[in-house]
C-alpha cells in the first residue's frame, strides 16, 4: 500500500512539473485584409483554462457586432504510452469594417495561472468595397476566397474580370545592364484549380534569373480596379538589358482550368449539393506586351570601364610585402555592392615584367534581389617574383557606371612596395596552388646541371641494325597507331549523332531524375518534389523526339509521339502525367498520397513510353 502511495505522488508530481513546463502563451489573430462591409472575426487564445479578467482592448475603426464570445477547448493524446494534454480557452468578436485604411487593434490584457499577460497586436488593412457587391453589402463576411468566388460572373464562362494574370515591371527605362524586376501575378474571384499549359517569353534581349519564391506561397486580398480579388505572386525574374533600344517581352500564355458552380434544377440533387453543382470550365490567359525603353550608356566610358551598372565598392589586400624570390604574392580585390556583379569583368592586377603570373581565382558570393545580384565578388591574383629587389605594384582602378547619379564612378586601391630578398640556395623551390592548396609544382628545373662523371663510349655495332628488334620498333607504333586511328574515328562518329546518343540516354537520365524525386519524396519536400518529375518527364520525351524542351508544347507532343508510333492511349496517359504533376500541389487533400501518385504514374508511364517509340 505504501508503495503505491508513493508511486501516486511520483505520478502527480511529474505531471504537475510537466503541466508547469508548458509555457501559457496568449495571442490574438485577425485577416490580414477585409473589405469595407465584411465581417471577420477577432479572436484571442490562451492555452490554460485558469483565467479571469480578460480584458479586451478599445476597437476603434470597427462595429463590434457580436462578442466576446467564450469557448474552451480541451484534447489527450497517448503516445508509447505517455500522455499529453492541451487546454485553451478563446474570446471571439464579430467585427464589421466601416472605413477604409490600415488599422491596429492593441492587445487585450488577461490573467492566467495567476500572471498578467497581454497579447499581441494585430493590423487589418481595410479595402475599398467591391463594386460588384456594393449592391449586396452587409452579407457574410468576405475576406475569405470563397466569398470572392460568390461575386464571379454568372453561368459556365469565365470573364476576363473574374480571372486574370498580369505582369508587371519595376521599371519601363532603365540603362543597359540595369537589372529590374518582372512580376507575374494571379488575380481571381473564381476557384482556380491549377494551370494545364504554361508558356512564358524566352526574355530575348536580357539575361535572366528567376527569383525563389516560398513553398508556402500565400493569397492575400488585393483592391483592383474596384474589385476585391484574391492574389498571389506566381512568378518573377530578375532582368538584366543586354542592347539599347526599345525591347520587348513578349505575352505569356496560361490554360487554366477553373471549378465553376452551376444551379441545379433537380430538388434532391440540389438538397445533397448544396443547390449548386461543380463543372470545370478551361480559360485561356495571356499577358499584355511589355515595352522596355532601354537607353545606351552614356558617352565617356573611361578606359578601364569594367561593364559594372549598379552601386559598388572595391577593397584589396596583400598576403605580405616582405616575400623572397620563388614566394606566392597574392592580392585579393573585393567588389561589393548591387548590380550586375555576375557580369563585371575583373580588373587588372598589374604586376612587375619578371614576376610569373597565374589566372585570377573568382568566388561569387552573392544573392539575388528585386534589384539585381547583392554581395560581393572576390577575386585573388598570384604571382611569382623572380629576382630580388623592390617592386611597386600599382593601384587597381575599377570604373563602373552609377544608378543613381547617371554617371561614370572610378574607384582606386591602395598602391603596394614590395621587397623581395633573394632566397637561400638554388634548390628547387615549391609553391601551393594559391586555388586549394594540394597540387604542387617543381620550379627551376627546365635546366639541369651537366653531369661531369666520365662516360665510356662504344661504337655502334652491327648486332642491332637490321635486327628483329629494330624492325619490330618501327612496326609496332605504325600497327597501334593505325588500330587507334580506327576506333578514334567510329567514336568521333558515334558522338557526332547528337540526336542518337541523346536518345539512347533518355530513359537512363530520366531515371536518375525519378531517384533524385524519390528521396525528395520520402523528405516530403513538396514542391522541390513536382519540379524534379516534372524536369525528367519533360527531359525524356525532349531527349526522346530530339526537341529541344523550349520548343515542346503538349499539342506538339501528342502530335510527334504519334509519327513514332506511340498508341493513343498511353499519349493520354503521358499528358496526364505531366497535368497532374504540374498542379498537385494546387489541389486540396492528402499531400502525401497526391505525390506517391504522381510518383508511381510517373515511373509506370516512362517505363511505357520507352517500350512503345520506335526509332
Amino acid at each position: 500500500m505504501r508503495k503505491l502511495i508513493f508511486l501516486w505522488i511520483a505520478l502527480v508530481a511529474v505531471s504537475l512539473q510537466a503541466f508547469a513546463d508548458e509555457k501559457v502563451s496568449f495571442t490574438a489573430s485577425a485577416p490580414d485584409a477585409v473589405a469595407v462591409g465584411d465581417q471577420f472575426r477577432l479572436s484571442y487564445t490562451v492555452t490554460t483554462q485558469k483565467v479571469r479578467d480578460f480584458r479586451a482592448p478599445s476597437i476603434k475603426g470597427f462595429d463590434v457586432l457580436m462578442g466576446p464570445s467564450r469557448s474552451q477547448q480541451s484534447s489527450m493524446q497517448i503516445i508509447n504510452g505517455v500522455s499529453t494534454s492541451t487546454s485553451s480557452i478563446t474570446f471571439t468578436y464579430i467585427l464589421m469594417a466601416t472605413a477604409e485604411g490600415s488599422f491596429t487593434i492593441p492587445g487585450a490584457t488577461i490573467t492566467a495561472d495567476g500572471n498578467q499577460m497581454v497579447s499581441n497586436s494585430v493590423h487589418v488593412k481595410v479595402l475599398p468595397a467591391d463594386q460588384a457587391a456594393a449592391a449586396s453589402s452587409g452579407g457574410s463576411s468576405s475576406s475569405g476566397q470563397q466569398s470572392n468566388t460568390s461575386r464571379a460572373s454568372s453561368g459556365t464562362s469565365i470573364s476576363n474580370q473574374d480571372l486574370f494574370i498580369t505582369a508587371t515591371a519595376s521599371k519601363t527605362n532603365v540603362y543597359e545592364q540595369e537589372a529590374f524586376l518582372l512580376t507575374y501575378k494571379i488575380y481571381t474571384l473564381v476557384d482556380l484549380q491549377r494551370f494545364d499549359n504554361v508558356k512564358l517569353p524566352d526574355f530575348k534581349g536580357f539575361h535572366s534569373q528567376e527569383v525563389e519564391l516560398p513553398n508556402d506561397r500565400r493569397w492575400s486580398l488585393e483592391h483592383y480596379k474596384g474589385r476585391n480579388y484574391q492574389t498571389t505572386v506566381y512568378r518573377q525574374f530578375v532582368l538584366f538589358p543586354q542592347q539599347s533600344g526599345n525591347l520587348t517581352i513578349e505575352p505569356a500564355r496560361f490554360d487554366a482550368s477553373v471549378a465553376k458552380a452551376t444551379q441545379v434544377s433537380d430538388p434532391f440533387e440540389a438538397f445533397f449539393n448544396g443547390g449548386s453543382n461543380y463543372i470545370e470550365v478551361k480559360k485561356i490567359l495571356t499577358t499584355p506586351k511589355l515595352t522596355i525603353d532601354v537607353k545606351s550608356l552614356p558617352d565617356g566610358k573611361p578606359a578601364d570601364f569594367s561593364g559594372g551598372v549598379g552601386e559598388f565598392s572595391i577593397s584589396s589586400s596583400i598576403n605580405s610585402t616582405n616575400v623572397k624570390t620563388n614566394d606566392a604574392v597574392t592580392i585579393k580585390l573585393v567588389i561589393s555592392g548591387t548590380g550586375n556583379l555576375k557580369l563585371i569583368g575583373d580588373p587588372e592586377v598589374k604586376f612587375p615584367d619578371d614576376f610569373e603570373m597565374y589566372d585570377p581565382k573568382v568566388d561569387n558570393k552573392f544573392r539575388l534581389t528585386n534589384a539585381g545580384l547583392s554581395g560581393s565578388k572576390v577575386i585573388e591574383y598570384l604571382a611569382i617574383p623572380r629576382n630580388a629587389g623592390t617592386f611597386k605594384i600599382p593601384a587597381v582602378k575599377f570604373s563602373y557606371f552609377d544608378i543613381k547619379s547617371r554617371s561614370y564612378k572610378t574607384l582606386t586601391t591602395e598602391e603596394y612596395e614590395l621587397h623581395v630578398e633573394k632566397g637561400e640556395g638554388n634548390a628547387a623551390q615549391t609553391i601551393a596552388n594559391f586555388t586549394n592548396k594540394e597540387d604542387l609544382r617543381i620550379l627551376n628545373e627546365d635546366i639541369r646541371f651537366i653531369k661531369q662523371n666520365d662516360v665510356t663510349l662504344s661504337q655502334k655495332g652491327a648486332f642491332f641494325f637490321d635486327s628483329m628488334v629494330y624492325w619490330l620498333l618501327y612496326l609496332v607504333p605504325g600497327i597501334a597507331f593505325i588500330i587507334f586511328f580506327i576506333i578514334y574515328r567510329k567514336q568521333i562518329a558515334a558522338n557526332a549523332n547528337v540526336a542518337r546518343m541523346r536518345t539512347k540516354k533518355a530513359n537512363k537520365v530520366a531515371v536518375k531524375r525519378m531517384k533524385l524525386a524519390g528521396k525528395l519524396l520520402s523528405e516530403n519536400k513538396k514542391d522541390i518534389f513536382y519540379d524534379e518529375v516534372l524536369k525528367a518527364l519533360w527531359g525524356y520525351i525532349s531527349d526522346k523526339l530530339n526537341i529541344p524542351v523550349s520548343r515542346l508544347s503538349k499539342d506538339n507532343i501528342e502530335e510527334e509521339l504519334r509519327k513514332y508510333g506511340v498508341e493513343d492511349a498511353l499519349i493520354k496517359e503521358f499528358l496526364a502525367a505531366l497535368n497532374d504533376c504540374e498542379f498537385a500541389r494546387f489541389a486540396p487533400g492528402d499531400d502525401n498520397q497526391a505525390m506517391d501518385k504522381v510518383y508511381s504514374a510517373s515511373l509506370a508511364v516512362i517505363s511505357k513510353m520507352e517500350n512503345s517509340i520506335k526509332h
